[in-house]
């Protein structure tokens, strides 16, 4: 059976982002079940602020169409936001509108699975802004967001020095948010 392919970003692209660490363990764990993952930082795409006045005069960036590109060569993604006031960053959700503004098909919400996780110093763990990507994505742009989440609360002490978790509850709770990942995003193979 052929395995989907993942995509997987992280919603940070600050120096020794903690979400970026969330997403290397993710990357690793669908690398050890032999599925085809590609990790990107939007660091590779960067965008201007959306703006419809810029969108009437310029259209869609380049990077804009790049990601959203990428986005649709891969039947599940994987994304990892840290949480800022409550909500997704502006990076994150800057580059969704941007994508979300190219019509054409296939769409990168529709037929495929997401999965969505946050790692934070606080003792929510970035859920609150989890919550809102959920909404953005599966509300606002109909994307299927599988249930299963990883939610990381203190991530400053949540990582061992080989970039894993220290506790082995937390590595459960990834694998399970992988394999289910992976499950749904079979379903979407053409």
């Amino acid at each position: 059976m052929t395995s989907p392919r993942i995509l997987a970003f992280a919603g940070s692209i600050r120096t020794g982002s903690i979400n970026a660490k969330l997403t290397a363990l993710v990357v690793k764990e669908l690398a050890l079940a032999d599925v085809p993952v590609t990790q990107i930082s939007l660091a590779d795409y960067p965008l201007p602020i959306y703006d419809g006045d810029l969108e009437a005069q310029s259209g869609v960036p380049e990077n804009a169409k790049r990601l959203h590109g990428l986005m649709v060569e891969h039947q599940g993604i994987f994304i990892a936001s840290p949480e800022y006031n409550a909500g997704v960053t502006p990076l994150l959700k800057n580059a969704i509108d941007w994508v979300s503004r190219i019509r054409t098909q296939p769409t990168p919400w529709k037929g495929r699975a997401y999965a969505i996780g946050a790692a934070s110093g606080g003792n929510f763990g970035g859920y609150r802004g989890l919550i809102q990507l959920r909404q953005t994505l599966g509300l606002g742009l109909g994307a299927t967001v599988i249930p299963e989440m990883t939610v990381v609360m203190r991530a400053g002490d949540a990582f061992n020095e080989a970039g894993g978790f220290r506790e082995e509850a937390m590595s459960t709770t990834l694998r399970t948010m992988v394999t289910r990942l992976v499950e749904e995003a079979a379903r979407h193979l053409r």
